[in-house]
């Protein structure tokens, strides 16, 4: 194994870019954005007179999803520079999934639904697989440092 195992640190940067998402969702992001409101197939105002409380609610449900993707890019990140690292048993099908389930379902929807977000969500989600090409380029899915000798 490398001294610097680079799929580690890209790994790390895919948590990153999922703790800068989460910021965005729990401090930035509008109740419905412009892309939002072309979907639906209505005004801001058709949906202030409608549903006047639907602003407030979705702000709250964006804080959760934040603090959701917040936590999973942390998490990441400390899978990166433990676990990945290290090459502990069961770390790449863990990253494979938490991949899929993240950052690949967030892309792919917003690919389905033509977002103005689509290409760096995309882009967020072919790092996460260069990371793992790159894990497996390294040296496999096995541990490669040497277990401690024994003493008699």
């Amino acid at each position: 194994m490398s001294a610097r195992p680079y799929s580690a640190i890209v790994l790390a940067l895919c948590g990153g870019i999922l703790i800068a998402i989460g910021l965005y969702f729990m401090l930035l992001r509008p109740p419905l954005l412009p892309e939002d409101l072309r979907l639906l197939g209505v005004t801001q105002s058709e949906i202030n007179a409608n549903l006047p409380g639907l602003a407030a609610w979705l702000q709250r449900v964006f804080w959760v999803l934040g603090g959701y993707i917040f936590a999973t890019g942390a998490l990441t990140a400390f899978v990166a520079v433990t676990g990945f690292r290290t090459r502990a048993r069961g770390a790449a099908v863990t990253v494979a999934i938490a991949g899929v389930t993240s950052i690949g379902l967030m892309a792919a929807v917003n690919l389905a639904i033509d977002s103005d977000f689509k290409c760096p969500l995309l882009a967020a989600a072919m790092l996460w697989i260069l990371a793992l090409i790159l894990y497996f380029a390294e040296g496999g899915s096995s541990r490669t440092a040497k277990p401690p000798r024994q003493r008699r």
